[in-house]
């Protein structure tokens, strides 16, 4: 039931952005952008300071966005959590070159005042529940990458904790703010955006993965010239401060075409007790 509710509720919004869609490109009116649900805050607040036109923002998980620019939905901005999925839509011919505008850090997250995990050691102990990001969206295959380079013994205990695996950041943010899990892997400015109800734990350097945001025009854009102006705010002007502002560190290399360095997705599976 619950997959049925999520392909209709994803068939419904891809109708209503390809709809959107269809109207004509006058360089007025709005831009309709796609972006990962960790851009949210920074996102929102370069909305608002926006002068060009008026920003609509779909949020979500970065591989479902993708996935409804696949099945036809026309925003004209995709923005994601990694370079991958921009530079897959762009080998398929669905947005135009990707360029990377963004960085950011994968952290240890657990409710703050929450004495029970104070490291990545004590995520083996019996008893610990953790939720992670689901393995195609980004966040998920950034903490597989940081559990693949674990010894195979801390690796398995790890896995065999995991509770729950989430469709994005939000979920598992959700999931320690309503004490359903002890500990998970966010980025480090989902903990920031919860004002303290979070607190963050920082992983060892050798762990760190190479957290890089990825964002394209989606080809046919129709609000082409808002959605350019969109995304040269996003490294130079109020785009650019609303990153920062939020936690976002500069685009790695200072930007430019987007690779898919950095995302570690392996074949690491997670055991369901």
């Amino acid at each position: 039931m619950l997959r049925y509710v999520r392909v209709a509720a994803l068939a419904l919004l891809v109708a209503v952005l390809v709809l959107a869609g269809c109207g004509s490109d006058d360089g007025r009116g709005e831009v309709l952008v796609s972006a990962a649900t960790s851009l949210k805050s920074a996102f929102t607040s370069y909305g608002e300071q926006f002068e060009d036109v008026e920003a609509q923002f779909s949020f979500a998980g970065s591989d479902e966005l993708a996935a409804q620019i696949r099945t036809g939905a026309k925003p004209d901005v995709f923005a994601s959590a990694n370079t991958t999925l921009p530079d897959q839509l762009f080998a398929q011919g669905l947005v135009e070159r990707p360029q990377v505008f963004a960085a950011n850090r994968l952290v240890l997250a657990v409710p703050a005042g929450d004495a029970e995990v104070a490291g990545l050691h004590d995520l083996r102990r019996k008893g610990v529940t953790i939720a992670i990001g689901a393995r195609g969206v980004p966040v998920g295959a950034y903490t597989r990458g940081v559990l693949a380079r674990l010894g195979a013994a801390q690796r398995r205990a790890i896995l065999a904790n995991v509770r729950s695996e989430e469709p994005d950041v939000g979920g598992i943010s959700a999931k320690l703010g309503q004490g359903a899990a002890d500990a998970g892997f966010l980025y480090a400015t989902d903990v920031a955006a919860t004002n303290g109800r979070l607190k963050a734990i920082e992983l060892p350097a050798s762990l760190q993965p190479q957290v890089a945001y990825g964002v394209a025009i989606v080809k046919g854009a129709p609000h082409r010239a808002a959605a350019e102006a969109f995304v040269a705010g996003l490294t130079r002007g109020p785009g650019a401060d609303a990153l920062k502002a939020a936690g976002f560190a500069p685009p790695p290399g200072g930007g430019g075409d987007a690779d898919t360095r950095g995302d570690d997705a392996t074949a690491l599976g997670t055991p369901h007790p």
